[in-house]
């Protein structure tokens, strides 16, 4: 892990389209700007970590529905692109 030391108003640039920067410390909190693409996403690590969870738990209800849908007789629906 890199540790950098910033003062309030100083930033870091990750790569060459990302850009932190200290916007407040006070009370034992450091408030954080984040200017980042639009297609990079930017979580905390606690609403991140809940996102992995979900997505594994949709991963293993996948294929029981799929199996009751053959079941059933439905067919899987295909993904399409709408434009």
């Amino acid at each position: 892990m890199l540790v950098l030391t910033r003062k309030l108003g100083e930033g870091i640039t990750i790569g060459s389209d990302i850009r932190v920067v200290v916007l407040e410390v006070k009370a034992g909190q450091v408030r954080l700007g984040i200017e980042a693409p639009s297609a990079v996403q930017v979580h905390r690590d606690e609403i991140y970590a809940k996102i992995l969870e979900e997505n594994k738990q949709a991963a293993r209800a996948q294929p029981v529905l799929t199996e009751a849908l053959k079941r059933l007789n439905v067919p899987a629906r295909a993904e399409t692109n709408h434009v």
